[in-house]
């Protein structure tokens, strides 16, 4: 059995509160065309009384969900039963695209949904122990996409200089080594007298597990007239649908959005920049952030990993669609 497959199991036994129910392979799966077969791997379980299709998508491919979506419905008409898909990893736009087309899918230990069995995601979220994975704290999230950005990549690196450049003090910088080897993302080590952390997973990977314990970065947005900007503290990093639009074909935004710290905005405010009660002709959207957003030497824009985080929630199926093309830009 497949580690995605106990993964389930043991997920439908936590969520659901019934007996570990049985699984098996598909005994249809070879009708099945092959580009399919080589897709997701097909089993077969009873759950609540029905029978169920499992297809889990093997981790060496990826697929679009709207291929999955067009693909699971014609095993469901072979099958004549309900098929869920099931995936180690999901990001919430992803899961609300799902829902909106009522595909049936699995993300163990984090999210449900199987309307064919009259069960909704949210009714067993309230009943789930509470989820033992924190969010990490900004200066641990921003540490930690440091790290993943470095290029050429290197699994083994050294939190001190990345904190010192980030301008954190040395109890930060230990909590969030903490916050990381605590997480599964990291193991800490020494050599002589300084600390290293070897991080467990390549970077993609490393990504979507940390994805879940990560948070957008954006703390507040306010508006700005462009006239009463002080050239001294005008934000120098782009950032939001602005952002976006540099890297993808969207396009630009009405009011350009630019990027921030708390620090910088106080600054901003002492030298007389003030924030408008709504945007207007000629408004700026500030953006203040939780952590720097200048995590990449010399770029114009935020970080993509932190832009993606910032606007994950979006329901505006442009933007999720920029973000995918954003997505595959990444340098891993």
């Amino acid at each position: 059995m497949s580690t995605l497959a106990t993964a389930v199991l043991h997920y439908l036994h936590e969520v659901l509160g019934i007996g570990t129910p049985g699984i098996r392979p598909w005994a249809r799966a070879d009708e099945l065309p092959y580009f399919l077969r080589d897709a997701f791997q097909f089993s077969e379980l009873e759950l609540l009384g029905h029978p169920v299709v499992l297809a889990m998508g093997r981790g060496a491919t990826k697929q679009s969900l709207s291929e999955v979506r067009v693909w699971l419905a014609k095993v469901k008409t072979l099958a004549g039963q309900p098929v869920v898909y099931v995936t180690d990893a999901l990001a919430s736009y992803d899961r609300r695209r799902l829902i909106e087309q009522k595909v049936p899918f699995i993300v163990p230990g984090n999210q449900l949904y199987l309307p064919d069995l009259g069960l909704d995601l949210r009714e067993y979220f309230r009943q789930r122990a509470p989820a033992t994975e924190a969010a990490l704290s900004p200066s641990a999230q921003a540490m930690l996409i440091t790290a993943l950005l470095r290029q050429p990549w290197q699994a083994d690196w050294q939190p001190s200089k990345v904190a010192t450049a980030l301008g954190y003090t040395p109890m930060t910088l230990s909590r969030a080594v903490k916050e990381l080897t605590a997480a599964g993302l990291a193991e800490a080590y020494t050599v002589g007298r300084s600390r290293w952390l070897r991080m467990e997973l390549p970077p993609e990977q490393a990504w979507e597990r940390a994805k879940p314990a990560l948070r957008t970065p954006v703390k507040r947005t306010v508006w700005v007239a462009a006239s009463s900007v002080v050239v001294a503290y005008r934000p120098s990093r782009i950032a939001g649908l602005s952002a976006l639009a540099r890297h993808s074909m969207l396009a630009e935004p009405k009011w350009p959005v630019v990027a921030m710290t708390a620090a910088e905005w106080k600054a901003a405010s002492d030298v007389g920049v003030q924030e408008l009660p709504a945007p207007e002709a000629g408004a700026q959207e500030w953006q203040v952030w939780s952590y720097s957003p200048a995590l990449v030497q010399g770029a114009m824009t935020v970080d993509p990993l932190s832009l993606m985080l910032s606007l994950q929630e979006s329901a505006d199926d442009r933007i999720q669609l920029a973000l995918d093309e954003l997505k595959g830009q990444l340098p891993w």
